[in-house]
């Protein structure tokens, strides 16, 4: 056992400020360890989100020295031996209370966007999918919705553009949507002008910050870019919506 220094922000959305805590760290801690055990002997009202703790639910998504993190899947030696760690709630979201987050805002977005619409069976009742197009689509089914890559996103968290984009997490959802073989439903010109596909100027800070590793900047955002602009600014398809009414 060690003793280490650990500073939490205390308060709600009204305001509130770090408080300094040491404890014993034992081999093998991770951070939500460290958060549990000062709960136990110091703070017993330090409210802190989690159920899993085995990186697969998202609850215990919180800002780690600066770094959107899971608390259950950031070990202790990872950090300097004397080096203070600094725990604070994501910054992207109203605070309820001390490192818990309101995050329904995410939800309302999910539900803005169309569902999956597939097309109709075969005539021998069935769907058929080439492997390759289910390949595609299965890496986002990864997303455990943490809300780090929500949180990270300069647009959300600095910016605080609400109103005007879904962020990355939604992205994700509309690139396995709109890359799914058996999808009929065109949201493109939604991704433009209601999800803000625009906003995103591919920073990659999502990707980096993924539990999962999902490649969401290179495989969801950057082709859903890509479908934006080539249905608005492509002189070729403007000309063909022009002429034959075509999308």
């Amino acid at each position: 056992m060690a003793e280490r220094t650990f500073k939490i922000w205390r308060g709600n959305n009204d305001g509130g400020e770090f408080v300094e805590y040491k404890i014993d760290v034992g081999p093998g801690w991770v951070v939500l360890d460290c958060v549990h055990r000062i709960q136990q002997q110091h703070a017993t009202d330090l409210a802190c989100r989690w159920n899993c703790k085995a990186g697969k639910c998202g609850s215990c998504s919180m800002e780690i020295n600066g770094k959107p993190r899971l608390g259950c899947m950031t070990r202790m030696n990872s950090f300097g031996p004397e080096e203070v760690i600094t725990i604070q709630p994501l910054k992207a979201f109203p605070v309820i209370k001390d490192l818990v987050t309101d995050v329904k805002w995410n939800y309302e977005q999910n539900k803005r966007i169309p569902p999956l619409k597939p097309k109709a069976r075969g005539a021998d009742g069935h769907h058929r999918m080439m492997q390759e197009d289910v390949d595609r689509v299965q890496e986002f089914r990864k997303c455990i919705e943490c809300f780090l890559c929500q949180d990270t996103c300069h647009v959300l968290r600095d910016h605080e553009k609400h109103d005007k984009f879904v962020g990355p997490r939604f992205m994700v959802r509309l690139a396995s949507l709109e890359m799914h073989p058996l999808d009929t439903e065109d949201r493109v010109d939604k991704m433009r002008k209601e999800f803000g596909s625009g906003w995103c100027n591919i920073t990659r800070c999502c990707t980096e910050v993924c539990p999962e590793h999902i490649g969401i900047t290179d495989n969801a955002i950057i082709p859903m870019k890509e479908r934006v602009v080539d249905r608005t600014y492509d002189p070729i398809a403007w000309f063909f919506r022009k002429v034959f009414g075509k999308k």
